[in-house]
C-alpha cells in the first residue's frame, strides 16, 4: 500500500480539512502496531512525506483529466470537484444553491478583511449607513468573528474574518486578496475622523450663533448711544406783570378826573 493512495483515502474521508502534520500523525497511528513488513516505512511517515504525496497526486490527477483536485484551504486540504462540472453538480443537487451574499455584506467583509481588527464604528464611518443587520448577519454565516476589544472610550468590540471567510473565498492567507497590500494602506475614513468633523460644525455653528447675538447687541448700544432731539417748548402765556400794557379788567379808555368840592 502506497502513501499517495492513504493520503488521498484520508482528504476524501475527512469531514474538515486536513494538514499535512494531521495526515503524518494519523499513518502512523493506525500502522504503529502492525506487524506487516510493507508498511514499516509508514510508521515513520512525517510531514514533508505526506506533503509530497500531494504533490504527487495533484500532477496525476491534472495529467489525467480528473474531475477532482486538491485544494490547500486555510485549514489544511480538500478535495474539490473543478469548477467546469458545476453546472452538472448545481443540476443533480437543485436545492441545495449557496446563499449569495448581497452587495452591502460583500462591501463589509470586504473592509473587514483589508482593515482588522476593526469596530464597528469605523466600519459605519468607511460605508456612511448602519452595519448592524449586516455585520450579524455575516457574523452568523461563519465570515466574521469577534477578536477582541479596543483600547478606546467605551473598549468597543473589534471584528476580523475567520478561517471560513478563507475557505469561502479559496485562498490560504489575507496576503493572497487581491491588492491587499495598497488597500491596506489606503487611507480611509475613521469614526475619530467624524467625531473632529462633528465637533468642529457644532463649535462653528456656536460661534456663528455667538457672532450673531453679539451683533444684535452691538446694535442695540448703538441706537440707545445716539443723542436725542430736543424737543421745542410751548410757549408761556405772558403775565401782567411782565407785559405792563396788560391789564385785568381795565379799560383801555382815559380815566375821567376826580370832582372837586366848591368852598
Amino acid at each position: 500500500m502506497e502513501l499517495t493512495q492513504i493520503v488521498e483515502a484520508l482528504i476524501f474521508a475527512a469531514p474538515e480539512p486536513l494538514t499535512a502534520k494531521e495526515i503524518a500523525r494519523t499513518v502512523r497511528r493506525a500502522t504503529e502496531e502492525s506487524v506487516d513488513p510493507t508498511l514499516e516505512e509508514l510508521k515513520n511517515a512525517s510531514a514533508k512525506d505526506v506533503q509530497t504525496a500531494i504533490d504527487e497526486l495533484s500532477e496525476t490527477f491534472t495529467a489525467t483529466g480528473r474531475s477532482l483536485q486538491f485544494v490547500e484551504t486555510a485549514n489544511g486540504w480538500r478535495l474539490y470537484s473543478r469548477p467546469e462540472f458545476a453546472s452538472y453538480i448545481r443540476a443533480l443537487l437543485p436545492d441545495t444553491r449557496p446563499e449569495r451574499l448581497s452587495p452591502p455584506a460583500l462591501e463589509t467583509l470586504a473592509i473587514i478583511a483589508y482593515r482588522q481588527p476593526i469596530t464597528k464604528a469605523n466600519i459605519e464611518a468607511v460605508r456612511g449607513v448602519s452595519v448592524d443587520g449586516v455585520l450579524q448577519k455575516v457574523i452568523d454565516r461563519g465570515l466574521v468573528k469577534i477578536g477582541g476589544r479596543a483600547d478606546l472610550p467605551g473598549r468597543p468590540l473589534l471584528y476580523e474574518t475567520s478561517d471560513t471567510f478563507l475557505d469561502h473565498f479559496g485562498i490560504k492567507h489575507l496576503d493572497d486578496l487581491p491588492n491587499s497590500g495598497e488597500l491596506r494602506n489606503i487611507a480611509l475614513p475613521s469614526a475619530e475622523d467624524s467625531a473632529s468633523e462633528e465637533q468642529l460644525t457644532l463649535a462653528d455653528a456656536a460661534k456663528k450663533e455667538g457672532k450673531v447675538e453679539t451683533d444684535d447687541t452691538n446694535e442695540s448700544s448703538a441706537e440707545s448711544s445716539q443723542p436725542e432731539e430736543p424737543s421745542t417748548p410751548e410757549p408761556e402765556a405772558e403775565s401782567p406783570e411782565e407785559n405792563p400794557e396788560a391789564t385785568s379788567g381795565k379799560s383801555d379808555q382815559p380815566e375821567s378826573p376826580e370832582p372837586t368840592s366848591s368852598s
